[in-house]
């Protein structure tokens, strides 16, 4: 598959093995697990920073297959899901940091480029956000206020 914004195609990478039950020496108690994402949420960590914990502390490889549902959909059940989705979020932030830097730097060219990259990517995602229902109709990314949505 190529990429969005340059002329060439991916680099393949490794997969992992196709599972349908979670391996015998892992861990497989629902409710533990639940428990733990749900402390770790309000901790304040996000649901990719959740996956490696419970993989690296806990011996859990993937948590679909240990409980039955993904880190998002325990953390909804539990009302606990962001407001803004996190690969959301993390482009916002990426643009704040371009902005920043620009601000300081305005002749820096490739840096005015890789913003509007960056925003064009999220502009897209806002669209698919507000189409699927997870964003309310109406909700339009804006340079000036991104800063007030990531303090809240």
């Amino acid at each position: 598959m190529a990429r969005i914004h340059a002329r060439r195609r991916g680099k393949s990478s490794s997969v992992r093995p196709l599972r349908t039950e979670a391996p015998e020496w892992s861990n497989t108690d629902t409710t533990e697990i639940e428990k733990i994402i749900v402390d770790l949420r309000k901790g304040g960590m996000d649901s990719a920073q959740i996956g490696l914990v419970l993989r690296d502390k806990y011996g859990v490889p993937s948590i679909k297959l240990a409980t039955g549902k993904r880190i998002g959909q325990i953390l909804a059940d539990h009302t606990l899901e962001p407001d803004i989705p996190e690969d959301l979020r993390n482009l916002i932030v990426k643009a704040l940091g371009m902005r920043k830097h620009l601000a300081e730097n305005n002749k820096d060219y490739h840096n005015k480029r890789q913003l509007q990259l960056t925003e064009s990517k999220l502009r897209r995602l806002v669209k698919y956000y507000v189409r699927s229902g997870k964003l309310p109709k109406g909700w339009v990314y804006k340079p000036e206020t991104a800063e007030f949505l990531l303090s809240r």
